[in-house]
């Protein structure tokens, strides 16, 4: 099947130049919003725009939630640089109203898609946490397990951050995962797809058995990521 893979948003509207016809999916990697240059109209504004095209294409697009975006959805939990306090109102409820069109995690096969990447030290503590043996089913996706925690748990794991971020958890959740984790203790066995690592250029680290490949470009390029999976 072939995808298409957005990075990061930030309020911008650069996805609308995309035809969705051409594409059996199309996978956000999140931070639809918090933006230094876009006004309070215009992010939710695309935000509005983005959850009409997947209530459009329900089953084609992908909408994963970035760190930018849980802390208006679980606000005032997880804050994060980039805060609007005049747009929390409007952006809480504009995610809590239609939470159930986002989720943490997508998955075909070995390819991985989240905000920020998952790293064998972070999956390793995750498995072994009393909430993990509660929630996880037989025959489970990591994307599966995942996204079963945003609805069902309020569980702080997943969105874990560590001092590369200035956070206080040993190791960065796939919200909040950073550069120097993911690129030295990526998934083995899996090929990421992550934003949140703003880069220059699309950047892919393969390693024996996995790759993970950075997208949060959107800030120099309108690059969109094809990939068949």
């Amino acid at each position: 099947m072939k995808h298409i893979v957005i990075g990061d948003l930030h309020g911008r509207d650069s996805w609308k130049q995309i035809n969705f016809s051409k594409y059996d999916g199309a996978v956000f990697l999140g931070d639809y919003v918090d933006s230094f240059k876009r006004s309070d109209q215009m992010i939710p504004n695309n935000l509005r725009a983005i959850i009409a095209l997947k209530k459009l294409y329900p089953q084609k697009i992908i909408l994963l939630l970035g760190n930018h975006d849980v802390q208006y959805l679980h606000y005032p939990k997880y804050h994060c640089p980039g805060f609007r306090l005049s747009m929390q109102p409007a952006l809480s409820a504009l995610f809590q109203d239609n939470r159930h069109l986002f989720q943490i995690a997508y998955q075909r096969r070995n390819f991985l898609f989240t905000h920020a990447g998952i790293t064998n030290r972070w999956f390793y503590n995750f498995r072994r946490s009393f909430a993990y043996s509660l929630l996880y089913r037989t025959g489970d996706t990591i994307a599966d397990t995942l996204n079963r925690f945003e609805t069902q748990t309020e569980n702080s794991t997943i969105y874990s951050y560590s001092r590369y971020r200035t956070g206080h958890d040993s190791d960065g959740g796939p919200l909040w995962a950073d550069y120097l984790e993911t690129f030295h203790d990526s998934l083995n066995g899996y090929h990421q797809f992550v934003g949140h690592n703003p880069q220059d250029q699309p950047k892919q680290l393969c390693r024996k058995g996995k790759s993970i490949t950075y997208l949060d470009v959107l800030h120099k390029q309108a690059y969109f990521h094809e990939i068949h999976c």
